[in-house]
């Protein structure tokens, strides 16, 4: 069998168990040569579409092998692997943390926030850092600024620590574990990140199973989504500096955003899912919010 119709026999095979993506693929193909240039030790990067390249039966076995693995789990394919990719960046995974895929990563790598910046930007905390990928990613984008990664989790900060020092930024990425903006204490900052849990509870009970094998604490965001974010616009302008920044991504759930806080006037940012999911806000802008309870949408 050649590489090719290796990952075509996988991409077929993913295709009819029905597994779900989103976790760093998009569809049965990309997931399936991915699992299988993983399983042979190839990079992922290599050409497998010229047909030359023959693949032992031992090894075939074992590439379909992860495959089965894939449809038997419905784990996501980075926690099979180890591995995951954000931005042509690797990163160390595994359950204790959710896959990176924050849509804040593109707006890092494509300078959408540069603008926004001045040149007194230094100090950059990534609240809800997870594995440490934004953190990572902000201080490889801005070589001059010091970087905070903040999480409740002490699980999930121990494999952050693994990527700080997997692409060498100890001296410049701290790590700090607490309940939101308290973990930091009292440090103020230019710019907050953030990829909260901001999943509604609707949502969240029906999640596919590869986001069901995924910590909960990261996803979960309550009725309407909102919990955290509720807490962190209230607190965020005492850990701001005059001119500081909070970006912000919310997912699917703009309409939940926008009912919880009807006077806020974000400005939204474009990324590859479109205009609603990540939002900037100014210091100044977060002071003008009044406090904001639950805010139901209506049914329809």
């Amino acid at each position: 069998m050649t590489l090719a119709e290796l990952i075509t026999a996988a991409t077929a095979r993913l295709t009819e168990a029905g597994v779900s993506f989103g976790h760093g693929t998009t569809n049965a193909h990309d997931e399936a040569a991915w699992l299988v240039l993983w399983s042979l030790h190839f990079p992922l990067d290599s050409d497998y579409t010229s047909g030359d390249v023959t693949v032992p039966e031992a090894d075939v076995a074992r590439a379909m092998a992860l495959i089965e693995q894939r449809i038997a789990t419905r784990k996501p394919a980075a926690y099979l692997t180890g591995e995951a990719w954000l931005q042509g960046v690797p990163f160390t995974v595994d359950e204790r943390v959710i896959v990176p895929r924050s849509l804040i990563a593109e707006c890092l790598a494509d300078a959408s926030i540069d603008p926004w910046l001045t040149e007194q930007t230094r100090h950059v905390l990534d609240l809800c850092t997870g594995n440490g990928s934004l953190a990572v990613l902000a201080a490889m984008a801005w070589p001059e600024v010091e970087v905070v990664g903040a999480d409740l989790s002490a699980d999930a900060l121990a494999v952050a620590r693994v990527n700080v020092e997997r692409h060498h930024l100890q001296d410049r990425i701290l790590l700090v574990q607490g309940d939101g903006l308290a973990a930091t204490g009292g440090r103020v900052f230019d710019l907050i990140l953030c990829n909260p849990p901001y999943v509604n509870s609707q949502s969240m009970a029906a999640l596919p199973p590869e986001y069901q094998a995924e910590p909960a604490l990261a996803l979960a965001g309550g009725s309407d989504g909102m919990d955290f974010i509720r807490s962190l616009l209230r607190d965020a302008p005492a850990h701001l500096s005059a001119e500081g920044l909070l970006v912000l991504e919310i997912g699917h759930e703009r309409p939940h955003f926008e009912a919880a806080f009807p006077q806020l006037a974000p400005i939204w940012l474009s990324t590859s899912a479109g205009d609603d999911d990540v939002l900037l806000l100014t210091r100044e802008a977060l002071l003008m919010q009044p406090a904001s309870p639950a805010v139901p949408l209506p049914r329809t």
